[in-house]
């Protein structure tokens, strides 16, 4: 915070930063309440074995890589699946990138059953306090990669690991950048899986989410997108419909009135292949942003 604001102050928003520490409190608290019963269906699936993997280190090491590969396509569907990005874009939803941000994180993830990705590593034969050891330790990878304070690592860091700048471009809300690199520590599932994209110079960054939340409500950003949902799925026509609010991607609707990510991209390209970046889409800047920082550095994506 000390070298952020020596910087640049406005990259931290000490009601936004509030937020995010608040979030980050009842995650751990929700985390508490519910990870008995995780372990429990973990201890009882992990019965159901495979293979009898034992405790030497290099265990330790698959289940990390296996883990972060796991973790990739939760990510992925968390960002792909409504009912999964009602709990995940809690972590989203601000408008500032800093160490923060790292922190700000859902209270509802055991009841999207984002548990349900590591399951299959149970299943394997991974005893289940080496899983939980190892995505202890990709979390607590991910907590340095939330910054602006450093720009690029060197080059075979940046080809295979997350880093600083591979997740700046996740968070943003840049139409190039929409939907990219949902990897934990490693960014190679993104080049594999074509998810991948490199942070540009000549386009800055813009945070938060494609409809920003307009406040610093705590109990807002943690439960509007549920809120959301509920709303869309009793108003919808038809079951069809219902069901396609909880499982089509954010930003579906049944009469085409909203974008999703890829129609938000795929206008951006076609524009780009006329030639004019004319009319083109604009996150709103919302009550919780300030000024906005990207406006003055570069056009818009």
């Amino acid at each position: 915070m000390l070298v952020a604001r020596a910087r640049d102050r406005r990259r931290y928003e000490p009601r936004d930063t509030l937020t995010s520490l608040l979030l980050g409190t009842g995650s751990t608290v929700a985390g508490a309440l519910t990870g008995g019963a995780v372990f429990a269906l973990s201890l009882w699936l992990y019965q159901f074995r495979l293979f009898d993997i034992g405790w030497q280190w290099y265990w330790f090491v698959v289940a990390f890589v296996i883990d972060d590969l796991a973790y990739y396509w939760f990510h992925r569907t968390a960002h792909r699946v409504r009912w999964f990005w009602a709990s995940h874009v809690v972590h989203h939803s601000s408008q500032h990138y800093n160490l923060s941000t790292a922190l700000r994180q859902t209270w509802t993830g055991f009841f999207a059953l984002s548990f349900a990705f590591r399951l299959p590593l149970f299943l394997i034969g991974f005893p289940p306090a080496m899983v939980f050891f190892v995505a202890g330790i990709n979390l607590i990878y991910q907590f340095w990669i939330h910054t602006e304070v450093i720009g690029r690592m060197p080059r075979w860091f940046e080809a295979v690991m997350n880093t600083p700048s591979h997740h700046r471009v996740h968070h943003a809300t840049n139409a190039r950048y929409l939907d990219r690199n949902y990897a934990g520590v490693f960014i190679v599932w993104d080049k594999w899986f074509g998810t991948f994209e490199p942070e540009r110079d000549d386009e800055v960054p813009r945070y938060g989410i494609v409809k920003d939340l307009g406040s610093f409500n705590l109990l807002w950003a943690a439960f509007h997108e549920w809120i959301g949902i509920a709303r869309d799925v009793w108003r919808a026509p038809g079951l069809a419909n219902k069901l396609r609010y909880i499982t089509a991607p954010p930003g579906w609707s049944h009469d085409d009135s909203r974008d999703t990510s890829d129609k938000i991209r795929a206008a951006w390209m076609a524009r780009r292949q006329e030639g004019t970046q004319e009319g083109s889409w604009k996150k709103p800047i919302s009550s919780s942003s300030g000024v906005d920082r990207a406006e003055r550095r570069s056009p818009a994506g």
